[in-house]
């Protein structure tokens, strides 16, 4: 029996034959080449014919995936017509002579570096794109395009990794789940899986190999484990976890539409945090209150410039609408330099966490800032709109985003543009200097939401991108749930909800911590909503 430990990805627990496909070797070594026009015109075709393959790809994977989730090639056609994407390989191989296949690996690892060194999880779906992308030109290239072969009967698919346009063109029913060698949790092939309902476990690592293939194993996507050739005992205990385990995901979707009360009555509002429109189907299928962080500053980082107004408007409108009236609470700009757009580069800061970004950013590019929350007003006819500013710490902040908004809704006022005149505002809560004047900030507002992620980096005067910090990093150290409770005392003197929206609203463990402090709303991931939910109405 040999156990391999990777990463979860799409929970789930089957059992079956291995199937071990391994993608084709392609043989990319650096050279100079003396033709650089040549090589511009083969890295040319490749990229119209990658065009063909990702159009082909969306138009067939819309029936059973959804105009939102097949819009994953619709972006990916988008990178190969990126000017910067394009421009750089055109440089390696110009300025370089480097030969075309050598420029798209140094692209794909510039690009990547790029979006990794964003913060959030949700921007690592970027990268998946450049990945992907370049891994399609590089097939090409290299003449390894040869299909993946289907398993013809039922088994647990491993390979070295999946790409989403492998993922697309599985026969369903012969895919009990999937293993990789390598991948990512948040890469757009295991998005897919888990829109398809695939258990996944990704970066088993190079002990995955072909000798595997027919064995018989369990794959555990709860614990991100693959067993192979399970002894009795161990596979007669995973089948009484698999039985479990559908019991449990049963007993949750029951849950769908019941209320968050505790066992003595009190109403836990349970919203989910997205990124992006795409994420308000998700929200949905798991039955949120509503959503407690929309993060604004992905429309701008996807963006190849600063997006319009009408383009910003048209992404809040169709949030909004999709809710249908659920409260939806929408972050406005958290961009800084360590959430980068290719057009937005500020200065390199030692500490972008702590530097130029945010509402810092908002204040000081006013004409920026007033496109967003034009944008945000007009939209708000359209549904339950909250708006929430980050970073905030001082009640000038406040008093001058104010400012801003009333220059906003005299303009349209003065252009006689519809909006709700009823717009709730509310603030992240995520410094100790907003916390310790949070009893003054909450006269200004209507609302707080504690961003716990950003509290305990500043708390604890720990980078929280720093990996060597990992082990220091405790968003429920004593010091930072004194801090949630100082707020959440304050706001409620003031008469005004607060909410976490943190990572540590997620955690299970601490759910009667918050009720017993009088938390008005937890938001968190939303495949979390309704174990949320299940642990709320077994508190008292």
């Amino acid at each position: 029996m040999v156990t391999l430990k990777g990463t979860k990805v799409v929970s789930g627990i089957v059992i079956g034959r291995l199937y071990v496909y391994m993608h084709p070797d392609k043989h990319i070594s650096r050279s100079t080449v003396e033709d650089r026009s040549a090589q511009i015109e083969l890295f040319n075709d490749a990229k119209k014919k990658a065009i063909e393959q990702l159009e082909e790809l969306h138009e067939s994977s819309i029936p059973y995936l959804g105009e939102l989730n097949a819009s994953i090639f619709v972006a990916q056609e988008m990178l190969l017509e990126d000017k910067q994407y394009i421009d750089y390989v055109y440089k390696q191989i110009r300025e370089s002579g480097y030969n075309a296949a050598y420029a798209v690996v140094l692209a794909s690892d510039e690009f990547s570096r790029l979006f990794t060194s964003i913060e959030d999880k949700y921007m690592q779906s970027h990268v998946a794109d450049v990945r992907d992308v370049s891994e399609r030109l590089l097939r090409i290239l290299c003449g390894a395009e040869g299909e993946m072969v289907q398993p013809l009967e039922p088994c647990i698919y491993a390979s070295d990794d999946f790409s989403a346009g492998d993922i697309v063109g599985f026969n369903r029913d012969n895919v009990l789940g999937l293993v990789t060698m390598f991948g990512s949790p948040v890469s757009h092939a295991s998005i897919l899986a888990g829109t398809m309902g695939i258990p996944s476990v990704v970066g088993i690592g190079q002990e995955m190999l072909s000798i595997y293939d027919g064995r018989y194993a369990i794959l555990d996507g709860v614990k991100g484990e693959l067993i192979i050739d399970p002894d009795k005992r161990t596979l007669d205990r995973m089948k009484r976890r698999q039985k479990e385990y559908e019991e449990r995901q049963r007993m949750l979707l029951l849950l769908k539409g019941k209320n968050n009360i505790t066992k003595s009555g009190k109403y836990i509002n349970v919203y989910a945090n997205i990124g992006s429109a795409e994420g308000v189907e998700t929200a949905l299928l798991y039955d949120a209150g509503g959503i407690g962080l929309f993060r604004s500053e992905f429309i701008y980082i996807e963006s190849l410039t600063f997006p319009t107004e009408e383009e910003q408007f048209q992404i809040y409108r169709e949030v909004l609408e999709k809710m249908r009236g659920r409260k939806v609470i929408i972050r406005t700009l958290d961009l800084g330099t360590d959430k980068q757009a290719s057009y937005f580069r500020p200065e390199k800061e030692n500490n972008p966490a702590m530097g130029y970004r945010a509402i810092r950013i908002s204040l000081s590019q006013p004409e920026l800032f007033k496109t967003q929350l034009r944008a945000l007003y007009r939209a708000s006819v359209y549904g339950n709109l909250d708006i929430l500013f980050p970073l905030i710490t001082s009640l000038d902040e406040i008093r001058h985003t104010k400012m801003i908004i009333k220059e906003v809704t005299d303009e349209l006022d003065a252009e006689n543009i519809e909006y709700r005149q009823d717009l709730r505002l509310g603030i992240m809560i995520e410094t100790p200097a907003a916390v310790m004047i949070s009893d003054k900030l909450a006269k200004e507002v209507d609302f707080f939401s504690i961003g716990t992620n950003d509290l305990t980096q500043f708390t604890l005067a720990i980078d929280r991108q720093n990996p060597k910090l990992e082990a220091y990093f405790n968003e429920i150290h004593p010091a930072v749930m004194k801090m949630i409770e100082m707020t959440v005392n304050n706001a409620h003197k003031a008469g005004i909800p607060v909410d976490i929206c943190g990572e540590a609203a997620a955690d299970l463990g601490q759910t009667q911590k918050f009720i017993d402090m009088g938390i008005d709303a937890l938001s968190v991931s939303p495949n979390m909503v309704l174990p949320l939910r299940k642990k709320i109405r077994e508190c008292e």
